[in-house]
């Protein structure tokens, strides 16, 4: 398992253990307070697993196991820990009845048994799981992009406190974000991966918001793979180009590699949803419970995303491993390469 570990070359953290906990703190509480903030999010209270069958957990992929348990005080219905909680957050909008231009956000953990280990994928993930209503008409890419720059600015306030209270981590983060869309960057290199296109963008303009994750390019591949029922990832945003949604990557010179720190989008509406559940060929996912309420129109029509918050820790404290700034379990090998590279796990 040891193979999958990237160690930079003469590695010394920063941040002695100490610190590095200390720093953890500051850097999750001053983020989350910018975030509600700046996005007029109120913070809520999220469930650690949800119904099999409701509709309600997420896919990704469409290829990951969740774990599942049965419960023996309702009749062993099985429950499952999630994997994010995209389809929740719009219950919990129509259930607080939160009005257009205000969200809500919220701690989501999560078990992703299928995660390959390495320098920056965990079993346990931590993100912020935020959500906002928006009005129909701002369907749009201006929206997107908008949002974007206010959740990069969140990003650049929390880098420039963490480098005053600790001027040995020096910003990095570039003034501005650089949007592109996968189309565009297949385009600029058609002989690459789309991670390797991602690491050329992300090298050369230091902090990327890669639009339009999910759908089927010119070359008939996807840039990296969507669920259909959350992110609108075919909608067209502007002539040829298709796709509402995107990630938020940068440059990690530490690693030598982009970096993911968020992902988010404009969700489906009803007309998105079905196209997405035939494209994907799961319409029969159009008749459980959660896709129902959006096809009755009792979902509100929303943007949001997930924000890892190791992720983000790893960056601001430059930290070569995401075992560093999380409590996780690792291969008896890794953890012993780590040690011997001065990388120490928590």
């Amino acid at each position: 398992m040891s193979q999958n570990l990237y160690i930079p070359k003469q590695y010394q953290p920063l941040l002695n253990l100490a610190r590095t906990e200390k720093a953890i703190k500051l850097t999750k509480d001053f983020f989350e307070r910018q975030l509600s903030a700046e996005l007029r999010l109120r913070r809520v209270t999220a469930p650690l697993f949800v119904l099999k069958g409701t509709g309600i957990n997420d896919d990704l992929n469409g290829i990951e196991r969740p774990v599942s348990f049965p419960i023996k005080y309702m009749q062993e219905t099985h429950a499952e820990i999630v994997h994010s909680l995209a389809k929740w957050k719009r219950l919990m909008l129509a259930k607080l009845q939160i009005k257009p231009g205000f969200g809500l956000y919220t701690d989501m953990n999560a078990i992703r048994p299928d995660e390959d280990l390495d320098n920056i994928h965990s079993l346990y993930v931590d993100q912020w799981d935020w959500e906002r209503v928006m009005q129909p008409e701002e369907r749009n890419l201006d929206f997107l992009k908008k949002i974007v720059e206010r959740l990069y600015g969140v990003m650049k306030r929390t880098e420039y406190l963490l480098s005053e209270e600790y001027p040995e981590l020096e910003p990095q983060l570039p003034e501005n974000i650089t949007f592109i869309h996968t189309e565009d960057l297949l385009r600029q290199y058609p002989d690459l991966t789309s991670k390797e296109r991602e690491d050329r963008a992300a090298k050369e303009f230091g902090a990327i918001f890669i639009i339009g994750i999910g759908g089927k390019l010119s070359n008939g591949q996807k840039h990296d793979g969507r669920a259909p029922d959350y992110d609108d990832w075919t909608t067209e945003s502007e002539p040829g180009y298709h796709g509402l949604n995107g990630d938020i990557v940068v440059w990690n010179s530490l690693l030598d590699r982009s970096f993911e720190l968020s992902s988010m989008g404009i969700r489906v509406n009803q007309e998105a949803l079905l196209r997405q559940l035939a494209l994907a060929g799961c319409e029969e996912r159009a008749n459980l419970q959660w896709h129902q309420m959006l096809l009755n129109g009792q979902l509100p029509q929303t943007i949001g995303g997930g924000i890892g918050q190791s992720r983000l820790c790893m960056y601001f404290l430059r930290k070569a491993h995401i075992g560093e700034v999380q409590s996780s379990l690792w291969p008896d090998d890794l953890v012993e390469k780590c040690q011997e590279h001065n990388i120490i796990l928590l």
